[in-house]
């Protein structure tokens, strides 16, 4: 089997599914970015053109698909399995993006940590043997998740200052066993997966500091279980903790004597600047798929990465949780990705 347990929570994948190709999709904000020039598409109109910023969504997960599909010059029917999710109730997005790629569908749901969710278990699938290509995938949208969330767009309410701002944008992620894929490509090497954390926030516009925990209770039981340092990646990056969320994870894990202050980075605070008024940074499904397919695939690909461990985090709450004045959990799943 190309799949073991090492330690209590972490994979290793033997037969080392590859990394085979990316595609991503942006928001007119997003393109705007220090990231901007690493994303395939960018749109100049958060409706793409649709008459609803849903549709709009869908339309993003279906061109990422497309994108990665023909950047391998390969057909929705050399594709074994679609992995991925969003933040609409039912994972909408996703599911009306599947329904017309005719590819057999697993929808996930990790909230903003459904994009290393999708890459674990791909990476699951085609490791095992059970698949030779694997296509995972997750969309966000600012407005949509707005409207779901919070309030719609149209009624312009103050945000507090550790708000972030869901990013715009879908991504999408080929993975093939290594026979079917060229040799210098990054692979994926072992995943953390990550418990609910619950550190009984309740602020619906402080997601960072919700997330953290969950954030440094997974990095450290995947350095645990396979006996590194936090030096052995050249990156730590986080999904969508933000400028809140990081430097709580950076003293949560210095308490546990871990220091990960030179390695640590954040997908929600590098995706804009300061000066786009985005507030505590970026979240989203969409804020690690954008950075991890554009930015970080890239760099990876040119040599000036060789060891990342993506980890992707999700606040767990609904609406409904919400006005019923509960706590809102979080969770982050770990996957290394190497050269």
């Amino acid at each position: 089997m190309g799949v073991y347990r090492e330690g209590k929570y972490t994979l290793k994948f033997t037969n080392l599914p590859v990394l085979a190709g990316t595609y991503t999709v942006a928001g007119p904000i997003e393109g705007q970015g220090p990231l901007g020039r690493y994303f395939d598409l960018v749109y100049e109109d958060s409706l793409l053109g649709e008459n609803t910023w849903e549709k709009a969504e869908v339309r993003m997960l279906h061109e990422a698909v497309d994108g990665v599909l023909k950047g391998r010059n390969l057909r929705a029917s050399d594709i074994d399995y679609l992995i991925g999710g969003d933040l609409l109730n039912q994972i909408t997005a996703s599911s009306f993006a599947a329904r017309d790629l005719d590819i057999p569908f697993l929808g996930l749901y990790s909230a903003c940590a459904t994009f290393s969710e999708a890459l674990i278990v791909s990476a699951m699938m085609v490791a095992s043997g059970a698949s030779n290509r694997v296509v995972a995938g997750v969309s966000s949208h600012h407005d949509t998740a707005e409207r779901q969330f919070r309030f719609p767009t149209e009624f312009a309410n103050q945000r507090p200052m550790t708000a972030t701002w869901t990013v715009t944008g879908s991504g999408a992620c080929l993975i093939e066993k290594e026979e079917e894929a060229n040799k210098n490509l990054p692979r994926l090497s072992s995943a953390t997966l990550g418990r609910v954390v619950d550190a009984g926030i309740k602020d619906a516009y402080d997601m960072g500091s919700a997330m953290a925990p969950a954030a440094a209770d997974t990095i450290k039981r995947h350095l645990e279980d396979t006996r590194q340092v936090p030096e052995a990646y050249d990156l730590i990056i986080t999904g969508d903790l933000s400028r809140v969320g990081k430097p709580l994870v950076e003293d949560l894990l210095s308490q546990e004597g871990i220091e990960v202050m030179r390695v640590l980075n954040d997908c929600g605070i590098i995706i804009y600047d300061p000066k786009q008024d985005v507030h505590a940074g970026g979240s989203g499904a969409a804020c690690s798929a954008l950075v991890t397919g554009g930015y970080l695939y890239k760099e990876l690909l040119n040599g000036n990465w060789n060891r990342i461990l993506l980890v992707a985090t999700g606040a767990l709450l609904s609406p409904t949780t919400i006005q019923q004045g509960e706590s809102i959990p979080g969770i982050a799943h770990a996957i290394a990705i190497e050269r």
